[in-house]
């Protein structure tokens, strides 16, 4: 399940994006900056070992980490923040649990053939993305 995400994705389509970034507290410069972006997902899996590369024109973002191991994440690229995350597998979606300043942050990603899903969440804020493999 976990080598079918290998490859990579281009953004087709979000949902609720500035609601998410609002409820990570990012200036409304910031927001509409990454309204805008269209970045690219690029997985790579090997056992339990995983590499999810956010790519930008803007900013890049790269998460390494064992499924199922806790870990210090730096989203210093993201909001400035740290936090305590650990990413697992519950069914067919990947799920990520972000334990910090902000409550109720993750996400879970998961395919439905070849388009990836991502729903982002952070307090009550939900953004839907939806990614094609190319």
């Amino acid at each position: 399940m976990a080598a079918a995400l290998n490859g990579k994705y281009e953004l087709v389509s979000q949902n609720n994006l500035e609601e998410y970034l609002k409820a990570l507290n990012l200036n409304i410069a910031l927001r509409k900056i990454v309204v805008l972006l269209r970045p690219e997902k690029e997985f790579e899996v090997d056992g339990n070992h995983m590499i999810i590369r956010t790519l930008s024109t803007f900013r890049n973002y790269i998460m390494d980490f064992n499924l199922g191991e806790e870990f210090e994440e730096n989203l210093g690229a993201v909001d400035g923040r740290t936090c305590k995350t650990t990413v697992s597998w519950d069914g067919n979606k990947l799920v990520c649990v972000q334990s910090g300043e902000v409550p109720n942050r993750g996400w879970k990603q998961w395919l439905e053939g070849e388009v990836l899903h991502a729903e982002l969440t952070a307090r009550d804020a939900v953004c839907m993305q939806t990614y094609r493999k190319v």
